[in-house]
């Protein structure tokens, strides 16, 4: 949040699901060029975009591309689990972040762990970057006798199962370990029920609350990431659902009481922002909306009367979609997109602390 514009903020489809994919690109590229051109955008900033799109790593079937950049360099460029419908393109003091939520960005960090009797597959995966490593106890053997004599029999299943043990808890202290250093939001764990579990009960309540089973590998072989792709992207669809949900309820709820906890509208959320209060803006349909600018470039009112009590002039108008969702991250926010909002300008702000907004018009 601390890069200067102006911003270039693109949004493209990038499928290469169809035959002609790299044609359809580049024709796509010489009228985004031309677009930039004739936007006033910087020559260093076109050419970095044109190594981003037709050279950078390609998209994996039916995604988009998001890159946003500036006469500093690329800032952003990441695959979109959606294609935008057409080209977006902003030029603006302000970058263009709503899309990364409509279109979908990747799923947020998260640890998956493949377990068995003998140790673990790990994978940590943190936006493209992706760490794997294998995990071995040296619990030995993990496996039951087939046949033994009446008196060793239970001296080999006490031997078999204290080695199972030592190699959960090898495979859960290195769960806990990277959980700690990379803070995934979720920690799947899959293989049998009992491999699961065990490793699970060997987890402080810190990484166990946020671990979710899947019943992959129950045949008792380690899954890969891959096999388990699906399974993790629903898991992450029901997440943001859920928390769509809970953040409406939210919304509803202090509206209902007359809470100083909620901003509504643009006026009370500009309020709220230049408080720093808050917690978490939900952003609907803000169709063309344009705020004022101060001083600052976090300095948002709805109209230059509100400007002057806090003695500053208008330095700029700058698009509500672009700055509110800005300001917003850069005090630590939240930001959540909901298309069913139904609210005075089609925006809200739930508060940390009460404030004082004026009346909603």
């Amino acid at each position: 949040m601390t890069a200067k514009g102006p911003f270039v903020s693109v949004y493209i489809d990038d499928s290469r699901d169809v035959t002609d994919a790299e044609a359809q690109l580049a024709a796509m590229w010489r009228d985004l060029r031309t677009h930039l051109e004739r936007g006033g955008a910087d020559s260093e900033v076109i050419t970095s975009l044109e190594q981003v799109i037709l050279n950078g790593r390609p998209a994996v079937g039916h995604q988009g591309r998001a890159v946003i950049a500036t006469h500093e360099g690329i800032l952003l460029e990441q695959h979109l689990k959606t294609p935008p419908s057409s080209t977006l393109l902003r030029i603006s003091e302000y970058p263009y972040l709503l899309p990364l939520l409509d279109l979908g960005s990747p799923p947020p960090t998260y640890l998956l762990a493949s377990v068995d009797r003998e140790g673990a597959d790990i994978t940590v995966r943190q936006g493209g970057n992706v760490r794997k490593e294998n995990v071995e106890g040296d619990g030995y053997p993990v496996h039951k006798p087939a046949s033994a004599g009446r008196g060793e029999y239970g001296d080999r299943q006490h031997t078999t199962d204290e080695a199972v043990r030592t190699n959960v808890r090898a495979v859960a202290a290195r769960i806990v370990e990277l959980a700690d250093q990379t803070g995934p939001e979720v920690v799947f764990v899959c293989g049998t029920v009992r491999s699961r579990g065990d490793v699970v009960s060997e987890l402080p309540k810190r990484v166990a609350e946020r671990v979710c089973q899947l019943g992959a590998g129950a045949l008792g072989h380690r899954v890969r990431e891959s096999e388990v792709a699906g399974l993790i992207d629903d898991d992450y669809q029901r997440r943001r659902v859920a928390e769509g949900a809970e953040i409406i309820d939210r919304v509803w709820a202090e509206k209902g009481r007359g809470s100083e906890l909620l901003a509504e509208g643009i006026r009370q959320v500009c309020t709220a922002l230049r408080s720093g209060y808050v917690d978490t803006l939900v952003i609907g349909d803000l169709a063309d909306a344009t705020v004022l600018t101060g001083d600052g470039r976090t300095t948002v009112a709805p109209d230059a009367d509100t400007l002057s009590e806090l003695g500053e002039a208008p330095r700029g108008v700058a698009r509500a979609d672009e700055v509110l969702p800005f300001a917003a991250l850069s005090l630590g926010a939240n930001v959540v997109r909901l298309s069913h909002l139904d609210v005075t300008d089609g925006i809200a702000a739930l508060l940390r602390y009460a404030v004082t907004v004026p009346p909603a018009e």
